[in-house]
């Protein structure tokens, strides 16, 4: 079976639209099939050039084979149905390489994060505006990684899978609000909700990027029971302690804020990204936090072969020219021959 078919297969390679082929013995079958056309005594209508446009159908009738304008006008309804056909080449196989990560990001949404102890563009903000900020940048450098986005409070919510529609990441990003996933702070929760998801990817892939302002106060997992989790999924950590001196920016002068400066757990955060094979990062300020991602975007990538392909290259244009020519002599044959 795989013989007889062989061929209709090479065929179909060879033609886009191989069936444009059957209309070859078109002229044949309609000359064979339709009745003769009566002389008319005299012309109904008269076209300009019709004498030499007789004489051509004249040729391609009976005696086509045997003269040189009938030869002229197969050959060139040949070429025009191989051009139909649409004869294409297949070129050397391109395999293009895709380099990228899968990057899943981790962003605390907790209430100790509305403190405004950050500053952004000459003006004092609170620490998820101005993570946000930095968030936006590090994803609009992104090339060829896939990212997805969870947010925690009390709980840890993916708001994003991975994805290569990173401005579907960063609507959700700007989206986000301080309190949608609670006040508290679930960081072993968060860590296993992102080995979940990064479970199905290959061991060299799996990256975690945890910003937090707090420590744990919630969640069923401790975060080092979790961190153990990751280390056996092959999950790596980066952990980022984010937060000023809770202090805010009166007239010019910094003034502490009520139950500010809570203690960020770095003891904690610093082991998980240790145990994990990851790197501890402490941002007070915005440019410190930029400079972190800054960092992380310069990882080592990795490179994934894309699936090799064999472009097409169009032929057609060939043919179709060469019947384009055929038909011109062939039109232009008889005037000659009279000369």
């Amino acid at each position: 079976m795989d013989a007889f078919l062989a061929p209709f297969l090479e065929l179909h390679d060879a033609f886009a639209w191989p069936w444009m082929l059957l209309a070859l013995p078109l002229p044949l079958f309609a000359r064979w099939l339709l009745p003769a056309a009566k002389q008319p005594s005299s012309a109904a209508l008269r076209v300009p050039f019709g004498d030499r446009l007789d004489r051509v159908a004249h040729a391609g009738g009976r005696t086509a084979f045997g003269s040189r304008a009938g030869w002229l006008v197969w050959l060139g309804w040949i070429l025009l149905c191989i051009a139909a056909a649409r004869p294409q080449q297949l070129g050397d196989a391109v395999q293009p390489p895709q380099v990228g990560r899968d990057l899943m990001l981790a962003l605390d949404l907790s209430g100790s994060m509305r403190e405004p102890d950050m500053e952004l563009g000459g003006r004092t903000v609170d620490r998820l505006t101005a993570a946000k900020a930095v968030l936006a940048d590090f994803l609009d450098r992104r090339r060829g990684d896939r990212v997805g986005l969870i947010v925690f409070g009390r709980r840890a919510y993916a708001l994003t899978p991975l994805t290569l529609d990173l401005a579907s990441v960063r609507q959700q990003l700007e989206d986000s609000v301080i309190g949608l996933a609670g006040q508290e702070t679930a960081i072993g929760d968060t860590i296993a909700l992102a080995v979940k998801r990064l479970r199905g990817q290959p061991a060299e892939q799996r990256v975690l990027v945890l910003l937090t302002d707090g420590v744990n106060t919630a969640g069923l997992l401790e975060p080092k029971k979790a961190a153990e989790i990751a280390k056996a999924e092959g999950v790596r950590i980066h952990t980022i302690a984010f937060g000023g001196e809770g202090t805010m920016s009166l007239f010019g002068l910094p003034v502490p804020m009520p139950g500010g400066g809570d203690e960020i757990d770095e003891a904690t955060l610093r082991e998980i990204a240790r145990s994990t094979g990851g790197h501890f990062f402490r941002a007070r300020d915005t440019s410190q936090l930029a400079g972190i991602y800054a960092e992380i975007d310069r990882l080592e990538p990795i490179e994934r072969p894309g699936q090799a392909v064999r472009p097409r290259i169009e032929r057609y244009p060939w043919p179709l020219g060469a019947a384009f020519a055929f038909a011109l002599l062939a039109f232009a044959w008889p005037s000659r021959r009279k000369a």
